[in-house]
């Protein structure tokens, strides 16, 4: 049975594969900028006013910068902006990354979100200080990198995400993987996942996951592989039990040294007892 659903799987990305990528709201790829942190620190200069889109609902809300200098502090404008942001995050504060369309004027940039007041606040809005939007090139208060979260969300908000996805890297692929459990992002673990799995039940459970250990060979020695089975340890926090700790592996699988890497998500979740169902319409052509 696992051996026929992987066989189908298989069949499905190879049907799809040339399909353009589009975002959840219908923006083709050409039409969003993925422009640098240097020129959006210069075209949204603080004190601005714009717009924030979130991709997966569509949602609108006005934000003014405030400060950062590696990334913008923003705020919501009035209390009806705030509401609308709480609405995006379910009613519930949230660190979690979301893909997001920023709009001045009439440019569309593609960025990325956390939904969590902290620090200072000067505006008379209902938000408790200020939250962070990152553009491409954007770090962290704490590194000089891209935080990987983020990096995927504006990937993700530009159209680019498959194509960013389809590295030779196998460990890169697994690091996404776990990025977009933690985040709860349906559109990568679909992309990365060799079987298509109904995913919302199982993200909502999922709070935190993290990779405590992995297995890492150089890349040149494994241009020829097409299958890979790595050595991991990762800690899970599910809603309602507590922390789970997996020792194991996690199998990639590829069609061809230039295909893109899959996780195989079916051994994967099984092997850490996590109640999962398959997408069986996605199995259907």
């Amino acid at each position: 049975m696992k051996g026929k659903i992987i066989i189908i799987a298989l069949s499905v990305v190879l049907l799809f594969s040339n399909i353009p990528y589009f975002t959840s709201n219908g923006y083709a790829e050409n039409e969003i900028n993925l422009l640098p942190w240097k020129k959006v620190n210069k075209v949204l200069p603080k004190y601005s006013k714009f717009i924030v889109m979130d991709i997966e609902t569509g949602k609108e809300f006005w934000v003014q910068r405030r400060a950062g200098s590696r990334h913008a502090d923003v705020q919501p404008i009035t209390h009806h902006d705030t509401k609308i942001m709480k609405q995006i995050y379910d009613g519930k504060w949230s660190w979690r990354r979301r893909a997001i369309i920023v709009k001045s004027g009439n440019k569309k940039i593609a960025g990325s979100m956390h939904g969590m007041p902290h620090g200072g606040g000067a505006l008379e809005n209902n938000f408790p200080g200020h939250f962070c939007i990152h553009f491409f090139g954007s770090t962290t208060h704490r590194t000089n990198n891209m935080d990987l979260s983020h990096k995927l969300m504006i990937l993700k908000a530009a159209g680019q995400l498959p194509s960013h996805l389809a590295t030779p890297d196998p460990y890169e692929v697994v690091n996404a993987y776990f990025a977009g459990l933690k985040e709860q992002d349906q559109t990568i673990v679909s992309i990365i996942s060799l079987q298509p799995v109904q995913w919302k039940d199982l993200l909502s459970k999922i709070e935190a996951v993290r990779i405590t250990q992995m297995t890492v060979l150089p890349i040149e020695d494994l241009n020829a592989e097409i299958h890979m089975s790595i050595p991991i340890n990762v800690d899970w926090f599910i809603k309602d039990i507590g922390l789970k700790r997996f020792h194991g592996n996690i199998e990639l699988i590829r069609f061809s040294q230039t295909d893109p890497w899959k996780v195989d998500s079916l051994s994967f979740l099984e092997n850490n007892n996590l109640s999962f169902k398959l997408d069986e319409t996605s199995l259907r052509f």
